[in-house]
């Protein structure tokens, strides 16, 4: 087990869940098959960046730096196609990763992930009808 699987794994949990000690989140940790320690933990929080407040550990985001998901669509987006439950972008050349990380940072809960090319992006949703409702949003975008 990598270093950024396990820390991947502890934003999953804070975010599923209201967790207020590092004992908490070992426990949770350890029912996912991660053992860990204590040490481990702690450089994992300040690594992540989390916060604990009364509501538990919180991730602090960062402010937003790039364009917004409109302003990228527009200017990279040629074409939105749907394969079951998989959403196909083509984009021009080099621009896949620039648009998939604006997508990523969308956080849409139909979406399970995206793998960007040079000029192709798969959108991976969890069904069909979760797949349609994107292609639908995305075509929203280059039709305006």
């Amino acid at each position: 087990m990598t270093k950024n699987y396990r820390q991947g794994q502890i934003l999953k949990l804070i975010r599923a869940k209201r967790i207020s000690t590092q004992d908490e989140l070992a426990r949770e940790l350890k029912e996912v098959g991660i053992d860990t320690t204590q040490v481990t933990l702690s450089r994992d929080i300040r690594e992540l960046g989390l916060a604990k407040t009364r509501d538990g550990y919180v991730e602090i985001l960062p402010d937003p730096t790039g364009p917004d998901l409109a302003t990228v669509m527009a200017e990279y987006l040629l074409d939105v196609r749907l394969a079951q439950n998989m959403v196909v972008l083509k984009t021009s050349s080099g621009s896949a990763n620039s648009l998939a990380v604006a997508l990523d940072g969308e956080d849409w809960a139909e979406v399970a992930g995206t793998i960007a090319g040079d000029d192709t992006i798969l959108v991976v949703c969890w069904d069909d009808q979760r797949a349609k409702t994107i292609q639908e949003r995305l075509l929203s975008y280059i039709q305006n």
